[in-house]
């Protein structure tokens, strides 16, 4: 999942792009509401963590403009304002959850994970394709009740597909999604990973849970989906 940070707080910016990073999520991290307002209307996010207390533009107002221009992700508020007015401020803004600072660091991954659970339309953190379970809290995937040994890129391509299993994804959006900015988006390495894990998940290619969809992309076998 990529994940958009907009905190000024250069330490705490640090170590949140670090732990995204390390449980696999794609971040660009920002200083200043000015520079976040930016990255947020002109990337494709899958959710945002933006401090109110953010210089040049307060965070109340990136979100205001971010959900007036249409964009829809989730956004979850980093606050060390403890008072409910502030809070309310920040929802009644657009926003879909907060969080009070100090935190820890578990709590954050919880929220983002069901933000990013109920944005897709799901409220268990177990998904079931067929007789494929994903357990998006433990990063866990099963088949047939047996693990599969995934990469976390793996297993990170496989959730955004099932989190998005009513569309068609591309090449270029799953790298968007996946990597850095910085990242070599003529790559093939997609292709490497779909292929990876159907092996991995369909051996016997009986299953077929990843389609290929010619000249667009790869979506999930809706007929899994019951």
């Amino acid at each position: 999942m990529r994940v958009l940070i907009i905190e000024d707080h250069e330490r705490l910016g640090t170590t949140l792009k670090e732990v995204l990073t390390d449980k696999g999520y794609a971040v660009d991290w920002v200083s200043d509401g000015e520079a976040g307002l930016f990255h947020g209307q002109e990337y494709d996010y899958d959710v945002a963590v933006i401090d109110l207390g953010l210089p040049k533009i307060d965070g109340v107002e990136v979100i205001k403009q971010l959900r007036s221009q249409g964009k829809t992700y989730p956004i979850l508020i980093l606050t060390a304002r403890g008072n409910w007015q502030d809070k309310v401020v920040g929802l009644e803004a657009g926003a879909d959850d907060y969080l009070v600072k100090p935190f820890v660091n578990e709590e954050l991954l919880a929220r983002l994970n069901a933000l990013l659970r109920r944005s897709a339309g799901m409220s268990s953190p177990e998904i079931s394709i067929g007789p494929i379970q994903l357990n998006t809290a433990r990063k866990e995937v099963k088949v047939h009740g047996q693990v599969a040994e995934l990469t976390s890129y793996e297993y990170n391509c496989l959730e955004y597909l099932v989190l998005n299993r009513d569309k068609v994804i591309s090449k270029l959006k799953l790298t968007e999604h996946l990597y850095d900015q910085d990242f070599d988006r003529d790559s093939n390495v997609i292709e490497v990973f779909i292929g990876r894990l159907r092996k991995k998940i369909d051996p016997d290619n009986d299953i077929k849970p990843i389609l290929t969809v010619r000249g667009q992309g790869y979506r999930i076998n809706d007929d899994l989906c019951v």
